[in-house]
């Protein structure tokens, strides 16, 4: 019937109308604190339950043994008296007497071998009921009925009206009822203390949101406790932190690119003018040899802000959407650098010692950065100069094997000062500045290693030059790679890069390649 009457409520509905999916909707569009007092709520309201229960149950059972065992002292003691020789003559008599002392108990007695009983018409329980050893007892038409028989065949039957039990069982029920009703009450009330108390860090970290959302003010949280709650609020601070970070590092950057690209632009702007006046007839005239000499520095200019810009979007875009790297030889991404690098400065000499080393990274960014640190030692190297590149496999102290790549020349070294700000972006020595550059070629190597787990440092090389050393995980065999091979992520090849390439590939074009 149940379920019948289930199934007959409108679109299958459950209590009260709601299917369980309306409810389990309703429940968790509720705030955290109602949820949590009524889940508060629901859990007392359950263990009080199941204590009242347990306590009516328990109380009812006592007070019907209590009647079964005063019964069952008094039938005793009627049957003791039933095997004497006279009791024959004097039942009446202790029938009669029995109802004087008590008289809430009806009384019935049958001697051994009759057929009828004298006293009260009561039934005799025989199973069914509470047999318990020496007497049967049951529940009949709101008396309790008890059966005893002696050995000879006595038989003692008392019965005992329920009406006082049965009112201290409701007036039990009753108190437990309003026990558990103030139980309930009181669960409901301190679940929304607890709430409060425990989502308060949740509603100051949620206000802090909102207003760092309105003010863009990323002052952090003070943190208070040792809690859980607490632990987020910290984690909240480090992301803060970050984001300050990253804000500083784009203003930063903004700011410095302003400054890099006014100095060609203003001297661009400047060659751009002279050239136009040399259309104008009311100015004086310019020889062909300096205007070939305008020409050739807007030239240069221009290329010069066109690398800086591409290296401005590089270093840009270097946190933007993820890309998989995929397991590359190191050597074929060092023998392509290389042989670029010889077409650009033939006049220099490159000795290579490299070796095979796998690894998991973007081939493009990796060769990206060990040309630019190519370039950077010719740059600075004179016509006949030596650029040395080695390969070494080395042992750290974990026991793991890590790929150290030197590039050393032979001009005059990085100060010691200036070593760590080398790889800052538009960072440039003080013998630096006279030469062309935008001082972001390191910043990108630096970035680059860094994104593939390795690590990059200036130091002196043996004859005093510069020597840049490149640290970078792997495995010296392809098979080695993959057996211990992780999945690992870095940022796509930027704008810059692309252009890179088509330079690259107008080169080899050129070479008849």
């Amino acid at each position: 019937m149940l379920r019948r009457f289930r199934e007959s409520l409108p679109g299958g509905a459950g209590f009260l109308g709601m299917s369980g999916d309306a409810r389990t909707s309703h429940f968790s569009r509720a705030s955290l604190k109602s949820r949590i007092s009524l889940l508060t709520a629901s859990m007392v309201a359950i263990a009080v339950g199941m204590m009242l229960i347990v306590s009516y149950w328990s109380v009812s059972g006592t007070l019907r043994s209590s009647m079964d065992r005063a019964l069952n002292a008094k039938a005793t003691a009627l049957i003791s008296r039933m095997d004497q020789p006279d009791f024959f003559f004097r039942s009446q008599y202790e029938i009669d007497k029995f109802r004087e002392y008590n008289a809430d108990t009806r009384i019935s007695l049958r001697m051994p071998g009759w057929n009828y009983s004298v006293g009260d018409d009561l039934p005799m329980v025989k199973g069914g009921g509470d047999d318990v050893e020496g007497y049967s007892a049951a529940t009949i038409n709101g008396e309790r009925v008890l059966t005893k028989v002696s050995d000879s065949g006595a038989t003692v039957i008392l019965a005992r009206g329920m009406e006082a039990t049965h009112k201290m069982i409701t007036s039990l029920a009753i108190t437990l009822l309003l026990v558990a009703g103030l139980g309930v009450l009181m669960a409901i009330a301190t679940g929304v203390a607890v709430a409060s108390t425990v989502l308060r860090p949740l509603r100051r970290l949620r206000n802090r949101v909102r207003y760092i959302t309105e003010t863009d003010d990323l002052k952090p949280i003070q943190v208070e406790g040792n809690d859980e709650l607490s632990e987020l609020t910290t984690r909240f601070n480090e992301m803060l932190e970050a984001l300050r970070r990253s804000r500083q590092r784009q203003t930063e950057l903004v700011a410095d690119a302003g400054h890099e690209l006014k100095t060609p632009l203003t001297s661009m702007r400047t060659n751009i003018e002279l050239l136009m006046m040399m259309h104008n007839t009311d100015s004086a005239a310019i020889s062909e040899e300096d205007k070939q000499a305008l020409q050739s520095d807007v030239i240069a200019q221009m290329e010069e802000l066109s690398t800086l810009i591409g290296d401005l979007i590089d270093l840009a875009r270097q946190e933007t959407s993820e890309k998989t790297l995929e397991p590359i030889d190191l050597l074929d991404v060092v023998n392509s650098s290389v042989e670029r690098v010889r077409r650009r400065r033939p006049d220099v000499r490159f000795e290579i010692q490299a070796i095979p080393w796998y690894l998991e990274g973007d081939s493009f960014a990796l060769g990206r950065a060990i040309l630019n640190l190519l370039d950077n030692a010719s740059k600075w190297s004179p016509a006949d100069g030596v650029v040395r590149f080695t390969m070494q496999v080395v042992e750290r102290e974990d026991g793991d094997r890590v790929l150290h790549m030197d590039i050393s020349d032979s001009c005059p070294g990085i100060p010691v000062e200036d070593r760590e700000k080398v790889f800052d972006r538009f960072y440039r020595s003080v013998s630096a500045r006279s030469t062309p550059g935008s001082g972001l070629g390191l910043a990108i190597v630096h970035s680059t290693i860094v994104r593939h787990g390795g690590t990059v440092t200036a130091g002196e090389s043996d004859d005093g030059g510069a020597r840049m050393r490149v640290e970078l995980p792997g495995s010296v065999t392809d098979e080695e790679l993959h057996s211990s091979s992780k999945t690992r992520v870095v940022q796509p090849s930027s704008t810059a890069e692309r252009l890179d390439l088509a330079r690259q590939r107008r080169e080899e074009r050129r070479n008849g390649k």
